[in-house]
This record gives structure tokens, C-alpha cells and sequence, in this order.
């Protein structure tokens, strides 16, 4: 038997999980992912033009302090997804508080969502004839707004971010939460004062839902109503397919709320709900926010945004904060039941 110099054993190396290299390779995937965006917004803020054709509102002088302000609050979203990467694999992740973690993976998650789901069905549209529009890659005024290939580059790069950020926090939360979403629906309990306050709140959260649902499906449908003049100026296939993805995130947050409160659906792993209310809430959330924030920077009447948008952009944050602060309190509840259990059996 080996000893140290102390007399004592030595401790064998602690055994690695399987998802140790799967983990590290997603991180470094994640982290490279990042980089040409950081650098081409870096490249902006210090007053280069690459990617930025002549004639783009961008390259207007007086849009310098508004390209700054918003390109840096770009860098630092996505120097915050090499943060993330870090925090889903090093072993001080594991001890941070949870909406430490949580939080910051569901903001990303909303974020580049309809980015992954949109971006291949835009590139697809386009493939199969359905509109030869720039959908919104114009300037609003009859210029290019960016080159092609900028589109291409970043939102490539949003799509491995995100398919490897999702990877890291599968990996990550099954070895931390997994127990909190184990079975099936039919295991959810069907009494009590728990299930009974999340039925009401699931009914107001559908409801809610309806309101973009409804808007998005009229925008994607070829209507202008309610839309700010640049925006319905540069309508097109590539705006009609991301509409229809905002109303396909409030259907899915719709069902998973109503699949959990009413228990529909009992042989299905209760995880898949979960995860529709979850990636569905993030996505009507963010950038619910997100576009209400851009609107705040509109140059000109044409830009600015109309009552109906704010209204839409307003309850799509509503619904996204309803559904993440009633699945903070449902995974608690299913902690202490779960302790209470584990104390009972013992």
C-alpha cells in the first residue's frame, strides 16, 4: 500500500463522469463560437465598417453613440456566454446558487431560440422559392442594411452557441437537478394546495399567451396591421417565418404550463413539458424585452414602434416572467417533497 510522508493513504483521483469530455469539448465549442461575433462588434465600436456596405443607416454619423452603447451590450451578452460554458463544467459551478445558473441559461436559452428555429427555416424558405425579399436586411430606406455573409457568420455562430450551451446544461443540470423532473405526469400529485394554485395561474398564463399568438399569426400571415412603417416596408419571407416562430414558442408554452397544472398527457416523461413551457417562455420573454428595448432607440416616426407591437413585446415578457416565477416555485415544491419523502423513509 502507497503512503505519503505523513504515514497516511493516498486518496485515488476522484473518477470522472462520463459527461467530463463531452463537457469539455462543448465548452470549447461554445467558446469559439463567440468569438467572430465579439470581434466583428469589437471591429464596429472602434469605427470600422466591415460587413457594413455603403448607403447602410449604420454607417450615419449620428448613430455612432447608439452603435456603441448597443454593440458593447452585445459583447457583453455573449462574453457572458463564455461565463456560462465555464460555470456548466468547473466544479464551482456546482456550488453556486441556483438562479445563479438557471437564470442566465434560460435569458440564453430565449435569446438564441428563435434564432436556431428560424435562421435554417429563413435559409429553407429562401431555398424553395418562396420570396426573394431581404426580410428585413434592409436599411428601411432601399439599402442594404449588412452584407450577406454577416448573417451568415453570426447567426451560425448563435446556432453552435446555442446546441452547445444546451448540451453543457443537460449535462449539468442531470447531475444537479435531475431528480426535480424524474417520471412521468401521471406521477404529479392530483390534490392538494399546490395543484390547485397552479391550475388558475396556467389558465391566466394561456390566456396571456394568446395575445402575441394571435398578433404574430397575423404579421406572418401577410398583414401589416399594427406594424411600424419601416418594419412593414421591409416585410418578406424571411419576416413571415420568424413571425410564425414567435407563435409556435407561445403555443408551446401554452401546452406545457396547461400539460403540468392539468395533468394531460400522464404517460409522457415529465420533462417534456417542462421543457416546452421553459424554452417557449425564455423565447417570448427576451425578446419581448429585447425589442422593446430597441424601440427605445428608434432615429425617426418611421422606426419607432406602434401601440399594438409595444402591447405584444409587453405581454410576451409578462408570460415569460408568470411561467419562469411559477416553475421557481413548482421545482421547489418538488425539492421538499422530495426531501420529505427521503426523511420519511429513512
Amino acid at each position: 500500500m502507497t503512503h505519503t510522508l505523513s504515514g497516511s493513504r493516498t486518496r485515488p483521483a476522484p473518477a470522472r463522469s462520463p459527461g467530463d469530455a463531452a463537457g469539455r469539448i462543448l465548452r470549447a465549442v461554445a467558446i469559439l463560437a463567440c468569438l467572430p461575433y465579439i470581434g466583428l462588434k469589437i471591429a464596429w465600436m472602434s469605427g470600422g465598417h466591415v460587413g457594413i456596405p455603403e448607403g447602410s443607416e449604420l454607417r450615419d454619423p449620428g448613430r455612432q453613440t447608439v452603435m456603441v452603447v448597443a454593440n458593447g451590450l452585445s459583447v457583453l451578452m455573449d462574453a457572458a456566454v463564455v461565463v456560462l460554458a465555464l460555470l456548466l463544467t468547473r466544479p464551482w459551478g456546482l456550488r453556486a446558487p441556483a438562479w445563479l445558473t438557471a437564470l442566465p441559461v434560460w435569458v440564453a436559452c430565449g435569446l438564441l431560440a428563435p434564432i436556431m428555429a428560424g435562421f435554417p427555416a429563413q435559409l429553407a424558405a429562401r431555398a424553395l422559392g418562396f420570396g426573394g425579399e431581404d426580410g428585413g436586411r434592409s436599411s428601411g430606406s432601399g439599402g442594404t442594411f449588412l452584407a450577406e455573409w454577416v448573417f451568415g457568420m453570426v447567426y451560425g455562430g448563435f446556432i453552435v452557441q446555442g446546441l452547445a450551451l444546451g448540451g453543457l446544461f443537460v449535462l449539468y443540470a442531470r447531475r444537479r437537478w435531475g431528480h426535480l423532473w424524474r417520471g412521468r405526469i401521471a406521477d404529479l400529485p392530483a390534490h392538494g394546495a399546490a395543484p390547485a394554485t397552479r391550475r388558475p395561474v396556467a389558465v391566466v398564463i394561456a390566456l396571456l399567451t394568446a395575445v402575441p399568438a394571435a398578433v404574430h399569426l397575423l404579421w406572418a400571415a401577410g398583414s401589416d396591421a399594427g406594424l411600424s412603417h419601416d418594419r412593414s416596408q421591409d416585410r418578406g419571407s424571411d419576416f413571415s417565418v420568424l413571425e410564425g416562430a414567435y407563435v409556435v414558442f407561445a403555443l408551446i408554452t401554452a401546452l406545457g404550463v396547461l400539460m403540468v397544472a392539468f395533468r394531460a398527457g400522464r404517460p409522457v416523461r415529465l420533462a417534456l413539458p417542462l421543457s416546452l413551457a421553459c424554452v417557449g417562455s425564455a423565447a417570448l420573454a427576451c425578446w419581448g424585452g429585447w425589442l422593446l428595448l430597441t424601440g427605445l432607440t428608434a432615429q425617426n416616426a418611421a422606426q419607432e414602434p406602434t401601440a399594438l407591437m409595444n402591447l405584444t413585446y409587453a405581454v410576451q415578457m409578462t408570460v415569460g416572467l408568470l411561467v419562469l416565477t411559477t416553475g421557481g416555485r413548482f421545482f421547489r415544491e418538488r425539492g421538499s417533497a422530495g426531501g420529505a419523502a427521503a426523511y420519511r423513509a429513512s
